[in-house]
């Protein structure tokens, strides 16, 4: 996926959040909902995760320099993690610390229909940004392939992202709605302290969930188990290779490959033809995964097992996502 290819679930996110935001703050002025204060800390937060993921992916489209030979991709990356830190803090610490403030020092609610219906309206609005996020997923993702494995597998950190921060949103909403539905129906208010600290409680879990994958790819990872078996394919298909000595990938940015490999060729051709021949198999490569854009093919001559000087590198290495 690319950067552009994201961003109209990123904008739908972040206009639904902005457009919540305001209208939970106003709700919890009014009716002093400990609820709706840690959902409009929740919103704020999303909103500017939003506006972070847009600006990664304008600096990661920056040309390779000198520097950074191989382009600004992985920005994309580090900018997802920033994403995952700050709803850790500023949402999911923040409403545990309100949570346990409210419970230990509960406060009676005022004007309790306001919230609700402020609440109902922000669960609309966040289905439509999920349903965004989903239908734009789905052109991406592979058919078959789970929403889990998607979140874990994909190499481009915006969807997921926004499919993530979405499906919190709208369980912290129904959690909210619970406390504040509850504390009406009781009179007691501690359901709504309640309700604070399980909405904390799940954006921990959810920005830990973020942070332990977006950290998974900015150390590096390969290429995925099917792209890898097409790379391989590619190399050893056609007449040119006579043995596939090793290859190894790796994602220098979300939607740019790197493959490196040693492949053997006949002894008795001519370095033109070497190059001929290694010209054609990276045309495969590049056909079979389209993300593969930078290759470069080492040409050595295969000596078999049987051979007393066998090469040290004798291997294919299957790299894991």
């Amino acid at each position: 996926m690319s950067a552009q290819g994201g961003s109209k679930a990123i904008l739908a996110a972040f206009a639904a959040n902005l457009g919540i935001a305001i209208a939970k703050f106003v709700g919890w002025i009014i009716s002093g909902s400990s609820s709706m204060l840690a959902e409009g800390i929740h919103s704020v937060a999303d909103s500017g995760n939003q506006l972070l993921l847009l600006l990664g992916g304008r600096k990661a489209r920056r040309k390779a320099d000198r520097e950074h030979p191989f382009g600004y991709g992985r920005e994309r990356y580090v900018y997802a993690f920033v994403v995952a830190i700050i709803l850790f803090s500023v949402g999911g610490v923040f409403s545990v610390y309100e949570g346990i403030q409210k419970i230990t020092d509960p406060h009676e609610l005022e004007n309790v229909w306001l919230p609700i219906v402020i609440l109902l309206i922000a669960i609309g609005l966040e289905s439509f940004s999920l349903r965004t996020a989903v239908k734009e997923s789905d052109q991406v993702r592979e058919k078959g392939q789970s929403w889990v494995s998607f979140v874990r597998r994909a190499k481009a950190p915006e969807l997921p992202v926004v499919l993530l921060e979405d499906v919190a949103a709208l369980t912290g909403l129904v959690l909210a709605l619970a406390g504040i539905g509850l504390t009406a129906i009781t009179g007691d208010a501690v359901f709504d302290a309640i309700g604070t600290l399980c909405i904390g409680v799940l954006l921990v879990l959810v920005a830990m969930v973020l942070g332990i994958e977006t950290k998974s790819l900015l150390v590096g990872e390969g290429a995925t188990d099917s792209d890898f078996d097409r790379i391989v394919a590619a190399i050893e298909s056609g007449p040119e290779v006579e043995k596939l000595i090793h290859v190894k990938t790796l994602y220098v940015g979300p939607d740019e490959l790197l493959v490196a490999g040693k492949i053997g060729l006949p002894q008795d051709i001519s370095v033109a033809e070497a190059s001929h021949d290694i010209d054609l198999v990276e045309a495969r490569i590049r056909a079979a995964v389209p993300a593969a854009r930078i290759v470069y093919l080492e040409p050595d001559v295969y000596r078999s097992p049987s051979e007393p000087s066998l090469p040290t590198e004798t291997f294919i290495l299957k790299s894991s996502d």
